[in-house]
């Protein structure tokens, strides 16, 4: 059987990295990216602050606690997309097959390739090579047969690690990999697995397709088949964007309707920035509050046309704000606003049921 050969390479502590490298102070020190007063959240930290329990999406303050010496640094997203392209330059060198998940981390589908090259382990080998003679960054490589796989191996030997899944070896490394080391399986859903009595590969691997639905919905269809080693998953070039949004949490909270039409004013401006740059068509708007107390609620609407305009976002977010019943009596933290193309669903691949997280990613 003639297997694909995958590669999954993932930057190290990515900004972080870059800051480091960028500003020598920093350097074998706990940094933070990201904001570091009230309200403020961890973008990503160094490999010094994940010692002391440090981690991307962490508030502040959280932060601070358990690293007090930690170093804050702002975000330069401008800077890390330029790397990121220099990166993406890299593996455009050996195929066209690449598909970024976010800036730091992206598959490559090596199996026929611009080199000639038959070994996948050497191209990771070179890949990992140029990247740091031209941006000194290290990089981590995982390489096996299908997307799962070679995800779970970048992950294996970090920082600056090469791990290689062989077809011969992925059975017996499936069934010993403990649950929360599965791609696509996060801190709630290992602790339900965990609950169940699913500790390892082994386990799942024991579940039938039907249970693993009834439990953690469609995304057991995914869990029945990675257990297995099983994944189809094309490495696609151009991925089918379902969704495209902006979102801000507030210094302070929002009591005012002037002042939630002044924050949804500028969300309604980002999301139309961020939508015209990736030509982006949808046709739902979804509005996203988080009130003082955590409670999330949503209000969606979905119209006849595409929503092309900064105006028409506003005001569709205006009509889906005032149709909040408590905005008086309830101060808000965070909003947002979300387009979603609807015509992308049937072009969902397997793992339909698993989020991938995008900038705050590390």
């Amino acid at each position: 059987m003639n297997h694909k050969k995958i590669i999954h390479i993932d930057m190290d502590a990515f900004y972080a990295s870059i800051e480091q490298r960028d500003n020598p102070e920093l350097r074998g020190k706990p940094v933070a990216v990201g904001y570091g007063e009230k309200r403020g959240v961890v973008a990503a930290a160094s490999y010094e602050a994940r010692k002391y329990g440090v981690h991307s999406a962490m508030a502040s303050v959280t932060a601070l606690r358990k690293c007090p010496q930690i170093i804050f640094v702002m975000p330069r997203f401008d800077v890390y997309r330029n790397v990121s392209n220099q990166i993406m330059q890299i593996f455009l060198e050996y195929t066209d097959k690449v598909e970024p998940l976010s800036l730091d981390e992206a598959f490559l589908d090596v199996t026929v390739n611009h080199r000639g090259l038959r070994s996948a382990t050497m191209i990771a080998k070179e890949i990992k090579q140029k990247i740091f003679n031209r941006t000194r960054l290290t990089a981590s490589a995982g390489v096996s047969f299908n997307k799962f796989l070679s995800k779970i191996a970048s992950d294996y030997k970090k920082p600056n690690g090469m791990f290689v899944i062989e077809p011969d070896k992925a059975e017996s490394f499936i069934e010993n990999l403990p649950i929360d080391k599965f791609f696509g399986v996060g801190k709630v859903t290992a602790a339900k697995m965990l609950e169940l009595g699913i500790k390892t590969g082994y386990d799942l691997k024991q579940w039938s397709e039907v249970d693993l639905v009834r439990e953690f919905g469609k995304a057991g269809i995914a869990y029945y088949h990675f257990a297995r080693g099983v994944d189809d998953r094309e490495v696609e070039s151009e991925r089918v964007r379902k969704s495209l949004g902006a979102e801000e949490t507030f210094l302070d909270d929002l009591g005012e309707i002037v002042d939630m039409l002044a924050a949804l004013d500028e969300i309604a401006r980002e999301v139309s920035r961020r939508a015209e740059k990736r030509k982006f068509l949808a046709k739902t708007l979804t509005l996203k509050i988080k009130y003082a107390d955590f409670t999330i609620i949503t209000r969606s609407r979905t119209v006849g046309h595409f929503i092309k305009t900064y105006q028409e976002l506003f005001e569709l977010g205006k009509e889906l704000l005032f149709q909040v019943d408590d905005l008086e009596d309830k101060k808000i933290r965070l909003m947002g606003l979300t387009l979603k193309n609807a015509d992308a669903d049937s072009m969902q691949p397997l793992i339909d049921g698993i989020q991938l997280s995008f900038d705050f990613k590390d």
